[in-house]
């Protein structure tokens, strides 16, 4: 090739550049580059000034779009797939109980909202996938047409979106045409869940910032008028609504930080007419609309959440003692500061989040057979223990007796090293430990601990165990020397072993109520075996003793605990889940999830192929394009002095940046992810396959299209005609609708779309006299929500009293049971059928859980068999990890589900390394795992 400039070789680019310029067409004669910071060929798009067929045609697409989302919105008429938590936090909200989840409150204050205004009481718990809400009356539909209404206006912030971006109002209506029939989208704003409220203030920041962007690339004639801040201070309000509805708003945040410091770089190259006053203008506008007041909505919506949850409830266990205190009937009064041996007290442990030091009258039933000493995250009788001396008192008789012997002699202080027994009060043993292993941690390292003697009886010297303060942890000088209660945290180390007083975030079975594991171990880490004083008395120590009470956090205190806690627990989340995914796949839309089944029909999510594809294909598009053009760009080629040329690329990498800031974070994340985290990115892309189409059909005169928009407007037409059709083939998955096993084979296109079709039936006319999905129907029935594939508790092991047969055609004259029967079939998580070999081999290393089902044949008065229902036979999606709502120390309790009794192999195994991984970290264990609602 000739040198690049040599003559020859310049005549050779200048063809090629004039091939390459010309679809994009030729710079108008008014198109002169600006000589200051305004974009070359950029008009106003103020979308207050549009035409007023713009707004008929607005709303004609909004009342589409809401006939669409609202189509039977009532059913089903159960809890679907994360209502099981997030109508629950409703109901939590209503009554004030705390509970911790790892996204912000927004979206679920706005839920709670619409059903408080509705007349919910919060009676109702939303325990269960498939639970009924018609019996109880929930006002249901009134919840889910928040995310629905929400779902609708996504459909014209689009059209507004896109006409602030310059394009057409054929694109735009295209673009609000292909949220209105994307079929993930609309299952997901029709269900109590956050995507809806997510997607909607994504897409509000999106419109904003690009009509601020708009306001900015006109220059300095428009900077800093009313609509200029109106349009950035509305970005930032937002974002800061985004980032209150989940922690994805910051991938929003740094797709509008990043389009910001690019425009303050080229605001700092216009010396001509921005001077570093104006510039350092610039900059302090941007920090306050995009920053301040993002981060002052944000925490404004966790002080309306703390105002709301002043009650404890099952999510206070996450979090400190401090916090907790702040809770109604969690206070405490001022005790006594001093611990002297005979001080009645209660044990806390520093890092399960203070669940207390406990016993009970029940007995190990393996091991020592001894009494059980367990973690018990409420003040309890039963945690209340006296320190004792090694050796009683003496007396003028001799050594004085029993636990009070303390009681009327002056305070001897407890001091780093001093040796010491635990008298438990209520059962009249002693703290204990021996060479025996616990029943759950087996390991050689961990001994057991339980409580041994009777009333009367002194103790062994297995009884005893060493004070050893931790003095980097204890608070003040005296607290780091000798027993402060709240102040100094201290390890309890077994005299005779060696080993310390440890826990950790192991549950123990139902025999122990699933209270929390409590061993002595001797390579424990130092969170776990620390503890300190929270209760403490002593008839020697008066009113006037020393007095301490925890520390009031404050507002700004909680808030930021509360992030803690919320960013640890959701970075936990790493356990698989039958519907996860990973992102490579969502693009492609290779897996969806499974939302709800019953009574042969189902609600699956899944997206509207057509559209998924067709924006994957627009941002690989402009991938290409854009490495072409770097290319050509570094050869000398002219490309961006081409107004068209240079806009096609700064508007949709605008949107193609949103895209990637959304989908590509996900890559670096470790826990469960699911299809819908997609649609954040989703919608960026959808933006830039419609800015694509806009420039192609009707901006860029080469193709020959641009002079005849009929032939642009058809195409779109046609587009949005096959993207409807495939919307109508996928649509039974979306609202639940009666279906057929053909056209649902028909659709599968991929065996990773695992929906079964053998859950619907034959011919649509079966489902003539099956259950109403409508309020007004007949109960639901069938299986009952699944809670996940745990250990039933032993009061809920019980087949059911009401039979739950599916209700037949009323045409039948004469019925009759023909036959019943019962048999024990075991099952592993995923409903594969165990031979005895192998649950003979499992035997011991896993718990298998109860699950009765009743199947029952009916015949009619002519002797034919209608066919068989089985009550339970038809499960649900297993719920999801987002939500976390148990206490971390007795969560996770199991509850009958709808699916065969499994054995999780390796579960009771694999607790302590599991735990291991998360010492030291305060990590709460997700309500929910492999059978539950997802995130």
């Amino acid at each position: 090739m000739a040198p690049r400039g040599s003559s020859n070789g310049k005549a050779v680019e200048e063809k090629v550049l004039r091939a390459v310029k010309a679809p994009f067409g030729t710079i108008p004669p008014t198109g002169t580059k600006p000589k200051d910071y305004s974009s070359h060929g950029v008009t106003d798009n103020d979308i207050f000034l549009l035409p007023s067929s713009d707004y008929q045609l607005l709303g004609i697409l909004t009342a589409i779009g809401a006939a669409v989302r609202l189509f039977r919105i009532y059913q089903p008429s159960s809890v679907v797939f994360d209502e099981v938590h997030f109508g629950g936090f409703a109901s939590k909200y209503i009554k004030g109980r705390f509970f911790m989840d790892v996204h912000p409150p927004l979206a679920k204050l706005l839920i709670t909202l619409a059903g408080w205004l509705a007349g919910f009481d919060g009676d109702f718990d939303f325990k269960d996938i498939g639970k009924d809400y018609v019996e109880p009356g929930v006002p249901y539909v009134a919840m889910r047409l928040l995310p629905a209404i929400m779902g609708i206006l996504t459909i014209p912030t689009m059209f507004l979106t896109l006409k602030a971006a310059g394009c057409k109002t054929a694109t735009a209506a295209l673009g609000a045409g292909l949220i209105i029939f994307e079929n993930g989208l609309v299952t997901q704003s029709r269900l109590i869940l956050l995507d809806s409220p997510l997607i909607i203030f994504t897409s509000l920041t999106a419109l904003a910032w690009i009509c601020f962007t708009n306001q900015h690339e006109q220059g300095p004639k428009k900077a800093f008028d009313a609509s200029w801040w109106f349009w950035l201070a509305c970005t930032g309000l937002f974002l800061g609504a985004t980032l209150s509805v989940k922690w994805v708003g910051l991938f929003t945040i740094a797709w509008v930080g990043s389009l910001t410091i690019l425009q303050l770089w080229v605001l700092l190259g216009d010396t001509r007419t921005v001077t570093p006053r104006i510039w350092l203008k610039h900059f302090l506008a941007r920090v306050f609309c995009l920053i301040i007041i993002p981060l002052g909505f944000y925490m404004g919506m966790f002080a309306i959440h703390f105002i709301c949850l002043v009650n404890p409830g099952d999510g206070d266990g996450f979090m400190s003692s401090e916090f907790q205190a702040t809770l109604n009937t969690k206070g405490m009064n001022d005790v006594p500061v001093d611990i002297a041996f005979g001080s009645r007290v209660s044990l806390r442990h520093h890092n399960t989040q203070g669940g207390y030091l406990h016993s009970h009258n029940h007995m190990y039933p393996t091991g020592s057979k001894q009494q059980q000493i367990t973690l018990y995250p409420h003040k309890d009788e039963n945690n209340l223990w006296v320190f004792e001396n090694q050796t009683q008192p003496e007396g003028p008789d001799g050594p004085i007796k029993g636990p009070a012997a303390w009681d009327t002699l002056e305070p001897e202080w407890i001091v780093d090293g001093s040796v010491l027994k635990l008298y438990h009060i209520t059962t009249d043993r002693r703290l204990h430990s021996h060479d025996q292993r616990p029943p759950v941690s087996e390991q050689d390292w961990q001994n057991e601990v339980s409580a041994y003697g009777y009333e009367g009886f002194e103790g062994d010297a297995n009884d005893l165990f060493r004070v050893e303060i931790v003095k980097s942890l204890s608070d003040g000088a005296e607290a780091k020397t000798r027993l402060r209660t709240i102040q100094t945290k201290f390890k309890l180390v077994h005299i005779m072993t060696g080993c310390s007083l440890f826990s950790h975030k192991v549950k123990l079975p139902d025999w122990a109520f699933e209270q929390q594991e409590v061993t002595c171990a001797k390579q424990g880490t130092l969170p776990n075996s620390i503890w300190y004083v929270e209760q403490n008395e002593h008839p020697k120590l008066g009113a006037e003793a020393e007095k301490v009470n925890y520390r009031h956090p404050g507002f700004f205190g909680k808030f930021w605990e509360l992030q803690k806690v919320m960013w640890t627990t959701n970075a936990g989340l790493v356990e698989s889940h039958a519907w996860d995914s990973r992102p490579p796949s969502w693009p492609t839309l290779r897996r969806g999830i499974n939302f709800w089944g019953k009574d042969h029909r189902q609600i699956y999510l899944i997206g509207n192929p057509i559209i998924w594809w067709s924006s994957t294909a627009a941002i690989a598009l402009y991938v290409a394009f854009k490495g072409l053009s770097v290319l050509r760009w570094q050869r000398g080629f002219k490309d961006y002095d081409n107004v068209n040329f240079k806009r096609f690329d700064y508007e949709i990498g605008t949107s193609v940046l949103g895209w990637a800031f959304h989908y590509f974070p996900f890559f670096l994340m470790q826990r469960q992810l699911f299809l819908h985290h997609y649609f954040p990115a989703l919608y960026f892309a959808i933006m830039a396959l419609c800015q694509i189409y806009d420039f192609g059909l009707t901006r860029i005169s080469g193709f020959g299209i641009r002079e005849r928009p009929i032939v642009a407007k058809s195409a779109m037409a046609a587009f949005l005609a096959v993207a409807i059709v495939a919307f109508t083939m996928f649509a039974p998955l979306a609202y639940g609708n009666p279906w057929t096993r053909s056209s649902c084979n028909s659709v599968k296109l991929f065996d990773t779309w695992d929906w079964d079709c053998n859950t619907f039936h034959t011919d649509l006319s079966q489902y003539s006299g099956a259950p109403s999905a409508s309020p007004a129907g007949s109960q639901q029935t069938g299986a009952p929500a699944v809670k996940g594939p745990g250990i039933v508790p032993p009061e809920e092991q019980k087949p059911s009293q009401e039979g739950k047969v599916t209700p037949q055609p009323p045409v039948m004259s004469v019925e009759s049971v023909i036959n019943q029967e019962e048999k024990i079939e075991y099952r592993d998580q995923d409903g594969n059928l165990l031979d005895e070999e192998q649950v003979k081999e499992l035997s011991g290393k896993v718990s298998f859980s109860t699950r009765y089902e009743t199947k029952t044949r009916i015949i009619n008065s002519d002797g034919q068999e209608i066919g068989e229902a089985v009550a339970g036979a038809e499960g649900f999606a297993p719920p999801h990890p987002g939500s976390v709502g148990g206490e971390p120390e007795t969560q996770g309790e199991s509850v009958q589900g709808d699916k065969p009794a499994t054995a999780r192999v390796g579960d009771d195994l694999a607790k302590e390394k599991k735990v291991e991984n998360m010492a030291g970290q305060g990590t709460a264990e997700p309500e929910s795992g492999e059978g539950k609602a997802t995130k």
